[in-house]
């Protein structure tokens, strides 16, 4: 009894002679966000990114696409795959405080040289010329968490867990926007064929128009190969285009975890709808929001956990360790009761002197690996900031664009008339007639590819923000 007080008394005066060491604090790294970002008129502390995807886009088409995507996209399913891994080591982690228990059973049989001393022994007191040891013992292995080394050890578990969710979020904000980019473009190639489609049938028109007036010699048959090479270069345009469509299918199609193939569509460009009221919201709330800056942020943490392993190992370690079982040097008494029962218990503590300066080396290296981790959050953030800025601009300058390129496209569908009335009047040449309609042509391309350009930059603008993975 006056044993194990005084093993008592021991650890006691061990755990008091270290409890005046501090815990590391953590300081948040400074970001210097502004109040508001480029290109706002007003700091509005609502954001689109707060909308869910199924409410940010509303046609049911796309809808699908990424619910499929979602669920069968196979970056998706890789960074789940992670996520359940990183979960096994967090549950796991759970448990270093506990000790380690291990049950072992050995049998060993030794036979000296009888010319040896042992052998001269054996003989002499106990007749045999060999010695037989059986042993059935549980062993335990113990360490006090002083310096919280183990609670850091499981912060570090979670900071991973959380990147991995966090990366999956991020993932998932990127495959939302890649299919709702990909559908926007595939509408934007529909029109575009759709419109070549009408033009290739003006140039028909036209071509049976110049070659009445060629047989009637009113023109020669150059205007003939003109009209003829017109309605040639938008027989290309049009299968260029369907070619693309193609491409745009079957890239949409992988991108949902589908084999290549076709993406039936009800809606035309003209139909589709996104947020009016698009606002960004403050950049603070941004930046708790984005996954991809979410996990710098949590990497900073974890390494800040990290310092704290590496200065714990260099404070003595306090350990607890016991065995108990049976032992017998006879094989038919081995588990007679009391008599072969055996144990031990040993507590210590142990101080690192000379590491090869290993210890220092680990904590060294661990705060600049936070610094560099700091350093890779401030960037993220001023990333997201950028993106978001790009987002805000583009917006703003493809509406002046949309509506000054649907301002031409209607000037040159009335220049494309007028020219055929004067042509048939004989008042204007075929050039002119060809010239009208290649520009109606490509004003009307350029009109699609602005409106499909808005649309992205919207998108772009809902992922910059953080949204897409609620």
């Amino acid at each position: 009894m006056k044993r194990v007080k005084n093993i008592i008394i021991t650890f006691a005066l061990a755990l008091g002679s270290v409890s005046c060491v501090s815990k590391l604090a953590f300081k948040e790294p400074e970001t210097n966000l502004p109040e508001q970002f480029q290109y706002t008129a007003t700091a509005d502390t609502a954001s689109i990114a707060n909308l869910q995807w199924r409410e940010f886009f509303s046609d049911p088409v796309l809808q699908k696409l990424i619910e499929k995507g979602i669920q069968h996209n196979y970056d998706l399913q890789i960074a789940l795959q992670q996520v359940a891994s990183s979960q096994e080591r967090l549950m796991q982690a759970k448990y270093l405080q506990y000790p380690d228990i291990g049950f072992g059973v050995a049998a060993q049989i030794s036979k000296p040289s009888k010319n040896s001393m042992n052998g001269q022994s054996l003989n002499l007191f106990l007749g045999q010329n060999h010695v037989e040891d059986y042993n059935a013992a549980f062993n335990l292995s113990w360490e006090a968490d002083i310096w919280g080394k183990i609670k850091n050890q499981q912060e570090v578990s979670r900071m991973q867990y959380l990147q991995t969710y966090e990366a999956t979020k991020a993932i998932q904000t990127q495959v939302v926007a890649a299919i709702a980019q990909g559908y926007y473009n595939l509408l934007m190639l529909d029109k575009q064929l759709q419109i070549a489609q009408s033009n290739l049938e003006l140039s028909r028109n036209t071509l049976s128009i110049t070659e009445k007036m060629w047989q009637s010699g009113d023109t020669t048959s150059l205007g003939v190969q003109q009209a003829t090479a017109q309605k040639q270069s938008t027989e290309l345009l049009i299968t260029q285009l369907e070619q693309n469509i193609a491409i745009q299918e079957n890239a949409l199609s992988i991108l949902v975890g589908e084999n290549p193939g076709k993406v039936n569509r009800t809606l035309e460009m003209s139909d589709t709808s996104l947020p009016q009221h698009i606002s960004a919201g403050l950049p603070a709330a941004m930046v708790s929001r984005r996954p991809d800056v979410r996990r710098q942020e949590l990497a900073v943490l974890e390494s800040n956990a990290m310092i704290g392993i590496a200065q714990a190992n260099m404070y003595p370690a306090l350990r607890i360790t016991a065995n108990g079982g049976v032992n017998s040097f006879k094989f038919d008494n081995w588990f007679q009761m009391p008599a072969s029962l055996f144990g031990s218990v040993l507590g210590g503590l142990t101080q690192p002197i000379f590491q090869k300066r290993q210890l220092k080396t680990d904590l060294n290296v661990a705060k600049i690996q936070r610094e560099k981790n700091v350093l890779a959050f401030r960037q993220s953030v001023l990333n997201a900031v950028g993106e978001v800025s790009d987002a805000l601009v583009s917006n703003e300058s493809l509406k002046v664009q949309e509506q000054k390129a649907s301002e031409q496209v209607n000037t040159l569908k009335d220049g494309i008339k007028s020219a055929e009335m004067l042509y048939k009047g004989g008042m204007a040449n075929y050039l002119e007639v060809i010239t009208a309609q290649g520009n109606s042509l490509q004003a009307e391309l350029n009109l699609a590819s602005v409106k499909r350009q808005r649309l992205s930059s919207i998108v772009d603008l809902y992922r910059a923000l953080g949204g897409g993975w609620k």
